[in-house]
């Protein structure tokens, strides 16, 4: 059996971090806040072990912010310039899980040390990452962070590159929103801009991943750089692309998909044949689905479906599920048979009644025909 993640944060780790933090000052009592940093540890989950951690440095740490800082850099150990994250303590010093906590320390406690505050987040991610707490100085001070990010998306370390465009992630899974950059992105769009060739694909996923986050809530404005991005684009570029706009593809949505080369589909025919007019639950939906070009040039075609589930209310709400891509040549038609199983999954929970089958195409509705849904 896996070892539970919340055990990156144990005694051993504690201890170790203790000794190398009392190494930095021997003021700082590592006896107490071992004490502190492991009472009750073991009933924590993750998250809570690192609060604790956190809640036991204001204690030992010293009052001064600034001197409380330097404790905490001279504990670390040497930089990691292009390696993983180690998952045990280093002999040179503190990096791993234990920056989670120190980083929070550095992000909630700095008062009027605004720059020093990120110099120190900055050294603190090349031994893990600070993605969770730099957010806390963002949304202090949404322009002063985005002026230091210039200077740091050129930086020689990938970790603090990739810092950059993971901090300001809207809606970075584990960490709080950015709501000011969720209702307006486009304050960031040129540190992703700059970033969006970079020679790691550590950072260049970190971009991708901040695309898709802007994309549940400016779908449009994704679609749009898309296809900047893609003009010219470099084979590395257009996988960054294409998995930025992973949740848009597969939404269908029409400007992502035409980005992509899949425009708007000239069909002279496109019907859906319901081979299961009623589907008993546990069974499959089973269909046709046929279609004819209506233009003389060989056509990109995305070919998806939704399934349109009747809710707990009574209407009618579409799920999109990935179908086939093809060519299709001038006036050529193309037909395909499938079944879409219909059985218990956990994420949904099933009513009786009409439901409906579309058909999309490059994003655009085609065809829609109707079956019914029996559940015992």
């Amino acid at each position: 059996m896996a070892e539970p993640m919340k055990n990156v944060f144990n005694r051993e780790v504690i201890a170790a971090a203790a000794d190398y933090l009392f190494g930095a000052s021997t003021d700082f009592d590592k006896h107490r806040f071992v004490t502190l940093a492991t009472d009750g540890l073991e009933a924590l989950e993750l998250k809570e072990r690192s609060e604790q951690i956190h809640d036991a440095l204001v204690v030992c740490l010293p009052d001064d912010y600034l001197a409380a800082v330097d404790v905490l850099l001279a504990s670390l150990a040497v930089a990691l310039p292009e390696e993983p994250i180690p998952v045990e303590m280093p002999a040179s010093g503190i990096a791993g899980w234990m920056i989670m906590p120190m980083s929070l320390y550095v992000a909630r406690h700095y008062g009027e040390h605004f720059q020093v505050a990120m110099a120190a987040l900055k050294e603190l991610t090349k031994r893990f990452t600070s993605e969770f707490a730099i957010r806390y100085l963002i949304i202090s001070d949404q322009a002063r962070a985005i002026d230091i990010f210039q200077d740091w998306v050129r930086d020689e370390n990938h970790h603090v590159r990739r810092l950059v465009s993971e901090g300001i992630r809207p809606r970075l899974p584990w960490a709080m929103q950015l709501p000011e950059l969720i209702r307006e992105p486009r304050p960031i769009l040129p540190l992703l801009d700059e970033l969006k060739d970079d020679p790691s694909e550590y950072v260049r996923r970190s971009v991708a991943n901040n695309l898709n986050d802007i994309a549940k809530d400016h779908p449009d404005l994704v679609a749009e750089i898309a296809a900047q991005w893609l003009e010219g684009a470099s084979r590395d570029r257009e996988r960054l692309v294409k998995h930025a706009c992973r949740t848009l593809i597969k939404q269908g949505h029409p400007g992502t998909l035409s980005a992509f080369g899949y425009g708007r589909p000239a069909l002279a025919e496109a019907m859906i044949e319901i081979r299961t007019p009623t589907v008993v639950f546990g069974n499959s939906l089973e269909f046709g689905v046929s279609l004819k070009s209506s233009g003389n040039k060989k056509q990109k075609l995305i070919i998806d479906y939704a399934v349109h589930f009747v809710k707990a209310n009574g209407k009618l709400a579409p799920k999109v599920f990935k179908g086939r891509t093809v060519s299709l040549e001038g006036g050529a038609a193309f037909s395909f048979e499938s079944k879409h199983p219909i059985k218990p999954i956990t994420t949904r929970k099933y009513y009786a009644g009409p439901h409906k089958l579309e058909v999309l195409v490059n994003g655009e509705s085609v065809a829609v025909a109707s079956f019914d849904l029996q559940v015992p």
